[in-house]
């Protein structure tokens, strides 16, 4: 079977969107009525989703559309996306493996003034997130210093738990490993680096913002102990120097791949100096670290040929068709863009699925209006960052207030200190109203 001969658009069909419908459904309506978005994994629902849509279109055989779905799963920016995937796990393995994730928080302390210890743990999580690329990640190792912080100076756990997340989705939105810019990159077919560039055009004022606002006294402290868990050495920096190289040498415009690859080995040899593992360990960590992605892997082969079944019935002609009825220009289509990934990620509390699911209709809508598709990949990844920052279902506040839980703290007492995202979202409307 070739491909191409699956590419063209179908007669549009409101019928072949409902498996988009059915994971809704099934994923957003299990997850509301057990009250834990953790019940059903994503997984599950593009399961049930995909069977949905083989059944669909009695006119072919069963077979066709199974070998149809495989095309899908095996489309060249799933499987380019898939091997970022396995490299980004293996590099962060070794990194955590290392000591680099304490290092950068340790770091991290030492620069920063206790009495402006909110703005400095939005800072901290922002740096820590940008470099290691996963926003729970840094959620999971900050929260508890900021629980700590929190009975120690008498600050509002809302505020210091809010900057915490806030840092973590900038770090999330910007960094060159997270699973949202290698994604929303992907399924555009653009450079990670100019990508980010196009984030920078609509983030910055937002996060100045943000840092002045936290800056205010009322979210500063008199008190001048000092949290460090230990002195800072040389040897904090040389860990954390896989990080800044990746960093650096990515927005060089250095292949991801490459990227990806020397940061693991260099792991692999920090660790190795230092006596921390050998080389048959270090192999452990980057194998577990790959299957970690596992997930990550098998939700983005079964949105591929979700995608294509769904196209071959005409569903993503439906939906542009129903989405063009209102846009007319590239700034409404801006719109649209922003307005789908963004429904999504609302249902599904996942900000990487949500770019996965849309990408392709994404598209071809920028395709047809003119936006770039860096800008569009931009829109996609700063979208999705935004409303998975606010949704108090979502796995970066659900972790945050597990982890603070001994203090009494919810997910929606976090989001009464959570600027960032609010401010995002601020900047991602003023950037489409300049649009002509």
């Amino acid at each position: 079977m070739r491909t191409q001969e699956y590419e063209q658009w179908r007669e549009s069909s409101f019928k072949a969107i409902i498996p988009f419908i059915v994971f809704v459904l099934f994923y957003f309506g299990f997850s509301l009525w057990t009250r834990d978005f953790s019940k059903v994994p994503m997984t599950v629902a593009f399961i049930i989703s995909s069977a949905t849509a083989l059944i669909l279109n009695h006119r072919e055989k069963l077979s066709k559309k199974i070998e149809l779905f495989a095309l899908g799963m095996g489309n060249k920016d799933i499987m380019i996306m898939c091997l970022i995937f396995i490299m980004a796990g293996a590099f962060t393995a070794t990194a955590k493996a290392v000591g680099g994730v304490e290092a950068a928080v340790l770091i991290a302390q030492h620069f920063v003034p206790a009495q402006f210890m909110v703005l400095g743990l939005f800072v901290i999580s922002a740096l820590i997130s940008l470099s290691i690329g996963t926003s729970c990640g840094t959620i999971a190792a900050i929260v508890p210093i900021a629980v700590s912080i929190s009975q120690t100076l008498g600050l509002s756990p809302a505020i210091l738990l809010g900057a915490t997340v806030g840092g973590a989705m900038f770090g999330d939105n910007m960094s060159l490993i997270s699973d949202t810019k290698i994604a929303a990159s992907r399924t555009q077919n653009v450079e990670m680096r100019d990508e980010m560039f196009y984030n920078l055009k609509i983030i910055t004022i937002p996060a100045i913002l943000c840092l002045m606002l936290y800056a205010l006294p009322i979210f500063t402290s008199s008190d001048t102990i000092n949290i460090s868990e230990g002195a800072l050495t040389i040897n904090h920096f040389i860990k954390v120097a896989p990080y800044i190289l990746l960093l650096i040498l990515g927005i060089s415009g250095v292949n991801v791949m490459f990227l990806l690859l020397f940061g693991t080995i260099l792991n692999t040899i920090i660790g190795m100096s230092y006596g921390i593992f050998d080389i048959f360990t270090a192999f452990t960590f980057i194998g577990d670290g790959t299957t970690s992605m596992a997930n990550t892997i098998v939700v983005a082969m079964l949105a591929g040929g979700l995608l294509l079944l769904v196209r071959y019935n005409g569903g993503i002609t439906y939906i542009i068709k129903e989405t063009e009825r209102w846009i007319k220009n590239r700034k409404t289509c801006e719109v649209g863009i922003c307005f789908l990934v963004g429904i999504i990620n609302l249902f599904t509390a996942n900000n990487t699925v949500a770019i996965i699911t849309s990408g392709s209709i994404v598209r071809e809508l920028a395709e047809k209006y003119g936006v770039k598709a860096e800008r569009a990949a931009s829109l996609m990844d700063t979208t999705s960052c935004c409303v998975q920052g606010m949704i108090p279902y979502g796995a970066q506040i659900l972790i945050a207030a597990a982890l603070s839980a001994s203090i009494g703290v919810s997910s929606f007492t976090i989001l009464k200190g959570l600027f960032y995202p609010a401010l995002m979202l601020l900047g991602l409307i003023f950037s489409i109203s300049k649009t002509k």
